[in-house]
């Protein structure tokens, strides 16, 4: 059974579908598989308006084990857009590839929730860092497990 848990207030309940106008997750969404689908499944429900998919390439696979094996960004990329439009077909989808931990999670103003694992929390918390320094709200720090 997979869960989300609002991390950045513990004891609160899960948030019901549509809470954010606009969410943002990222990964390598290499062979798209079931815990990938349950992640960005997890997004897209949270999400009313809008997500923001950063898909990892260049810089960001090059400590990945067996990186010269990941399938072309535009192949994960077209898997992840194929995915979540099968899901939510309404939603707004930005899916860009990114270089570094962050994409555009400290750039985009109109962001209000990130979702992470519990792997990538620090992340979370860290894009919550460059937000301020940047005079950006924080981001409901969503984390999914499965």
């Amino acid at each position: 059974m997979s869960t989300l848990d609002n991390n950045s207030c513990p004891n609160s309940n899960i948030s019901p579908p549509n809470s954010y106008g606009a969410v943002v997750l990222g990964g390598t969404f290499d062979r798209l598989h079931d815990g990938h689908r349950q992640f960005l499944k997890a997004a897209a429900m949270l999400a009313r308006d809008r997500i923001v998919v950063g898909v990892c390439e260049g810089s960001m696979l090059v400590k990945k084990q067996y990186s010269n094996l990941i399938e072309p960004i535009k192949q994960r990329m077209k898997n992840v857009e194929d995915y979540i439009k099968s899901v939510k077909p309404e939603l707004v989808l930005q899916v860009q590839p990114i270089v570094d931990p962050y994409g555009p999670s400290i750039v985009d103003d109109n962001l209000e929730a990130i979702i992470v694992s519990k792997e990538t929390y620090p992340g979370g918390v860290s894009v919550n860092k460059k937000r301020g320094e940047r005079d950006l709200s924080q981001l409901k720090v969503w984390n999914y497990s499965t």
